[in-house]
């Protein structure tokens, strides 16, 4: 059995240092994702999207582009399909969105709002913008957010163009 020494167990956060993980970008942009998520959870709290990923984005991209494909809002929310069908079954099962085959193709199933879920969305696109502002400017100033946008919306293009 090893034992160690424990005068050098760390105590406090500021006894820490992070390893190699200091300058890994993945390690902040998952503690970002859980923090921002938690906090956004917190101001969703009792309202359908609430917990979970991909229901907001789901609802948006219904709302915003009636008669669009499974597919279509999996490929944007870079969600598997499968994974993606267990949300919009969840979305359906509260009334938010429907179902209904298109005209063109049969087999293709297009996504409708539901005036619940376009309610939904009209308040949830409030909260999320005022999260997302009340969140970052208490940690990034606005120009580099600014940067960072930019940055994170050419890193989603790339990823989406490699999917495919």
């Amino acid at each position: 059995m090893n034992i160690q020494d424990t005068s050098t167990a760390a105590t406090h956060i500021d006894h820490v240092d992070l390893d190699v993980l200091e300058n890994v970008l993945s390690f902040y942009i998952r503690v970002l994702d859980t923090s921002v998520s938690r906090d956004l959870d917190e101001r969703l709290k009792n309202l359908e999207v609430a917990k979970g990923k991909g229901k907001i984005t789901a609802l948006f991209l219904i709302d915003s582009h009636p008669g669009i494909r499974p597919s279509v809002v999996a490929d944007l929310a870079m969600r598997d399909r499968s994974a993606m069908g267990r949300i919009l079954d969840t979305l359906e099962q509260q009334g938010l969105i429907f179902r209904k085959a298109s005209q063109e193709d049969s087999r293709a199933q297009e996504l409708y709002i539901t005036p619940k879920g376009a309610a939904l969305a009209v308040k949830v696109r409030e909260i999320a913008v005022q999260q997302s502002e009340d969140f970052f400017d208490k940690i990034i100033p606005r120009d580099e957010q600014e940067v960072m946008m930019g940055i994170l919306k050419r890193a989603y293009r790339r990823l989406r163009e490699n999917r495919t």
